[in-house]
């Protein structure tokens, strides 16, 4: 937009110096002309006096000498005619062409003649003036000059070289000014532009200036300022109550679970007992629903701290601690991830989480004998950590809506869980700056990838988050296994 405005100001400025020093330049180039012409017919008309004499005695008289002498100080050529046309006199440098031609025919008819009114720069014809001599009314003859118009050209060429050079300097005052007042002009919408970026990658502080600009926009940059700290409250009143309902809830949900824990040998019926087990497994449901509800507000309150974590390390980490839950339901669970440090950088504990969520959802939907692979390798300048199962995946239209809160796809609703593990890894993703991207495994099964940025300085950081033990990624998953 500032380029716009500057380029809008700068076509304004062009045209009204065209307006004002077009007219201007002509004039110039005619009042020099004016100049020349005016000097020319004085100095003819000197000569004319000179050339009745000579015309009514025949002979050129003093008229040669003056001629000679005038051509040879100013280079101007000058000739002495009679009424027939014949030359009398004439100085070296004097031609006759079309232009003396026409001169003399007005002379001879007893007017003035001078021609152009005009000289430009890029024209070449001379400056012709023709003064009749006459004698008691009659006319004897004319007296003709011819100019070259170099000097003329050369002047009107310096007053037009003048007019540009100031043209020029006041456009380079336009642009100067005008990119100063398109910066005072559009700095609050810049800042604007900057802070909803801010806002919109999680930084729920940041303000805009409101004294910068003009009036109208320092009330724009108020009433932003206002709706985002309206808007701030509200989210932030939303996060606080959902984490506060989950918690509050937690206390007499165990104590809930206790009392209905209680009851069971009391029951002697098969109908009785069925019920109680049912109704032990809605709790732990619903403790479960309340533990990933207050991760999750604990996620979407997490602002823009960073942390660098060793991806491999973290990952060899999260599979030891799900191996004994996959041999029991007879799941493979490997790593596979490369021997020196992926350093990533990300919010705290998002890689932990995000692994413990993939890793689970891979177990649980796999088939005994199945596979759950858990890769890292570098990509795009960052980590990519990647969880393969063998299971029944999603279908495309199924993959778009996984990250939805608490949606499950139909096929899986007797299967433990809250629906909210998927939505906790898209923020703790969206976050961290990082991609999650999921895709139908060949010939079977989902992939689940997690991309992180690098940090800037992996070496000064090695000891801001997890994996900073040394210990061999491989190894310790051997070790869990054994």
């Amino acid at each position: 937009m500032r380029r716009r405005l500057v380029i809008s100001y700068l076509l304004l400025m062009v045209l009204v110096l065209l307006a004002l020093e077009t007219p201007l330049a002509a004039t110039l180039a005619t009042r020099e002309t004016d100049r020349v012409r005016a000097d020319r017919l004085a100095d003819a008309s000197r000569f004319a006096s000179l050339g009745g004499p000579a015309l009514r005695g025949g002979g050129a008289g003093p008229l040669d000498g003056e001629l000679a002498a005038y051509d040879d100080l100013y280079g101007i050529g000058a000739a002495l005619v009679d009424r027939d046309g014949r030359t009398v006199t004439a100085s070296v440098s004097w031609e006759s062409g079309p232009g003396t031609a026409a001169a003399l025919d007005t002379a001879l008819a007893g007017q003035q003649f001078s021609a152009p009114d005009s000289v430009w720069p890029w024209v070449d014809g001379p400056v012709v003036v023709a003064v009749p001599v006459t004698d008691g009314g009659e006319v004897l003859g004319a007296v003709v000059t011819v100019t070259p118009p170099g000097n003329v050209r050369r002047t009107v060429a310096s007053w037009w070289l003048l007019l540009a050079a100031i043209g020029l300097l006041a456009v380079l005052a336009c642009v100067s000014t005008a990119f100063g007042l398109a910066g005072w002009v559009l700095r609050p919408v810049t800042e604007l532009d900057a802070v909803t970026h801010e806002i919109a990658e999680g930084d729920g502080t940041a303000r805009v200036r409101p004294r910068l600009g003009p009036p109208e926009l320092r009330r724009l940059a108020a009433s932003f300022n206002n709706m985002a700290d309206v808007v701030s409250d509200v989210m932030d009143r939303q996060r606080a109550f959902v984490a506060h309902a989950s918690h509050q809830l937690r206390n007499p949900l165990a104590a809930l679970r206790l009392r209905v824990e209680e009851l069971g040998p009391s029951l002697t019926d098969d109908d009785g007992r069925a019920e109680h087990r049912l109704a032990l497994e809605e709790t732990d449901r619903l403790a479960t629903l309340l533990d990933a509800l207050l991760t999750l507000a604990r996620a979407e309150r997490t602002e823009n701290q960073r942390v660098s974590v060793d991806a491999a390390e973290v990952a060899a980490s999260r599979v030891a601690a799900w191996l004994p839950l996959a041999r029991h339901r007879s799941i493979d669970l490997r790593l596979d991830t490369v021997a020196a440090p992926a350093y990533a950088r990300t919010v705290p504990t998002a890689i932990d989480q995000a692994l413990d969520a993939l890793i689970d959802n891979a177990v649980k939907f796999s088939d005994p004998g199945g596979e759950v692979t858990v890769a890292v390798r570098p990509a795009d300048g960052g980590i990519a950590l990647q969880v393969r199962d063998t299971g029944p995946g999603m279908t495309a239209s199924q993959l778009g809506q996984a990250t939805e809160r608490f949606w499950r796809a139909p096929d899986v609703q007797n299967v433990d869980g809250a629906g909210l593990g998927l939505t906790i890894v898209a923020v703790l993703v969206d976050a961290s700056d990082g991609r999650l991207t999921m895709r139908q495994g060949q010939p079977r099964g989902l992939v689940a990838e997690l991309w992180f940025p690098s940090p800037d300085d992996p070496a000064a950081e090695r000891g801001s988050g997890a994996g900073a033990t040394g210990t061999d990624p491989a190894e310790r998953v051997r070790s869990a296994a054994g």
